[in-house]
Parts: C-alpha cells; structure tokens; sequence
C-alpha cells in the first residue's frame, strides 16, 4: 500500500511541473495583455502563436 501512495505522488509531482512549461497566455485577457489577438482557427503568417485563448481551440496570436 505503501508502494502505491509513493507512486501516486510521484505522478501528481510530475504532472504539476509539467504544467509550469506550458505556454504563458491561457485567457483572452492575459493575451490582450500582451498585445494579441485571438483567433480561432491557425494563427496568420505574419503572426505566432503566444498561447491559446478558450481552451486549445482558440489561439492568442502577435506579430511576428
């Protein structure tokens, strides 16, 4: 029993780090913030993607 709550917790660490490497915009606020737009299908040529907006679905795009 022991060998499981190690294994869960070791799980729930490294899920919780991962999260911490994810892009920096997840809302359209923050990424308004950061002088983009959101879009909801790819983001232009001219632009990159910063983060997204509303889920994956939307993207939160700037100027190249």
């Amino acid at each position: 029993m022991t060998l499981h709550h190690l294994l869960l917790a070791l799980l729930f660490l490294v899920l919780s780090a991962s999260s911490g490497f994810t892009q920096g915009v997840g809302n359209p606020v923050s990424c308004v913030r950061n002088k983009a737009i959101c879009v909801p299908i790819r983001s232009p040529a001219n632009m990159k993607q910063i983060g997204s907006c509303v889920g994956r679905a939307v993207k939160c795009c700037r100027k190249k």
